[in-house]
């Protein structure tokens, strides 16, 4: 097992955080002072070790340039009001992780270099976690291919490595969602629930169109009948249906098993709605608002927390809500956030102190 003495560690000489602002920061763009980097080579990981923040050399002819291999996480941590640094549910982004690992044929990561990585990483860079409200430390693990190879296979070489992004609002405002009928997200038997890089590259175009057209995202369909909803942007999507919060299941292996989204299930089931996961029609969520039912329609994700949706265009038909009248979503963010921040008693053990 790797103990936090085997992870080699060079800390920086002068810190980025004096010339950083964390108030109102916007997501992704600043990156804390370090990160850490282990390889996959022979068959084992060795090279374990934390350094400054830099900029990295590769090969022209890099494996995962060329075909893709390359998955992510995203995390956050959180500060509670005596200062102490807090980790939203890493386990749970530890095990997707190397489920994403085993569909694209890369090593899985052991936990002791994930885990115990995470915690040293962050416990070194704990400073630059913010403590303004709808802010936090985002996390965020990878892994790619380092093969310097042209040639159609699994790699033999590999990198992980994790990186710090202190971080505000993903979303600040409300959102339009436009329902996308011709470009899909994902396929039975794909890669669908896999955090794979690919995923995202291939989602831009069709999310370009939608805000050509005044829309921040798209709503993803079924990709046979265009029938079926599926996720919303980089986000899972629940609909308060009368006194039933529907969001899509994963059986198909088409939609990410978001740690957020299992978190707000069991929170929606605490306010006492029904939560059911099944098959949802864009069919079925005109009837529900036209039959005056759909109360609401929210997003969920590690980034974007939980991100209201004012407008849903499908075709010409437009349903727009009230977003300031709602209860549901906003009780849930609440409650979520109250217990990130250790505001009240983390009676689920979401949260791990570093």
């Amino acid at each position: 097992m790797l103990a936090v003495s085997d992870i080699n560690i060079t800390k920086t000489t002068h810190s980025r955080l004096e010339e950083t602002n964390l108030v109102n920061i916007p997501f992704g763009k600043y990156f804390t002072d370090h990160m850490l980097v282990a390889d996959y080579e022979d068959g084992e990981w060795k090279n374990v070790e934390i350094k400054p923040y830099q900029s990295m050399m590769m090969a022209p002819s890099i494996a995962a340039l060329h075909y893709g291999q390359a998955i992510f996480e995203g995390i956050k941590a959180y500060k509670n009001p005596a200062g102490q640094p807090f980790v939203f549910r890493p386990y749970d982004n530890f095990k997707r992780f190397n489920i994403s690992a085993e569909r694209m044929q890369m090593p899985t990561v052991p936990e002791e270099i994930f885990m115990d990585g995470l915690k040293t990483l962050i416990q070194l860079d704990k400073d630059w976690i913010p403590n303004q409200e709808d802010h936090s430390l985002y996390i965020r693990p990878f892994m790619f291919s380092c093969d310097e190879l042209i040639g159609v296979k699994p790699a033999d070489k590999y990198k992980f490595m994790i990186i710090l992004s202190p971080t505000g609002p993903y979303y600040n405002t409300p959102m339009r969602i436009y329902v996308e009928e011709q470009y899909v997200r994902a396929v039975p038997g794909g890669v669908g629930y896999a955090k794979a890089a690919g995923n995202y590259g291939a989602a831009m175009f069709a999310t370009a169109q939608a805000k050509k057209k005044g829309y921040d995202q798209v709503l993803w369909t079924d990709a046979f009948e265009h029938k079926y909803v599926q996720e919303c942007g980089t986000m899972n999507v629940f609909f308060i249906i009368g006194n039933t919060a529907v969001t899509p299941d994963l059986g198909a292996g088409t939609i990410l098993a978001g740690v957020t989204r299992d978190s707000v299930m069991v929170m929606l089931k605490e306010l006492g709605l029904k939560v059911e996961e099944r098959m949802l029609s864009v069919d079925e969520i005109i009837e529900a608002h036209k039959a005056g039912i759909l109360r609401e329609v929210f997003g969920t994700g590690t980034a974007a927390t939980i991100s209201l949706i004012k407008e849903l265009r499908y075709k010409d038909y437009v349903i727009e809500f009230d977003v300031d009248s709602w209860q549901t979503a906003p009780e849930v963010k609440d409650r979520l956030n109250k217990i990130r921040y250790g505001l009240i008693p983390d009676d689920h053990n979401w949260m791990l102190k570093v």
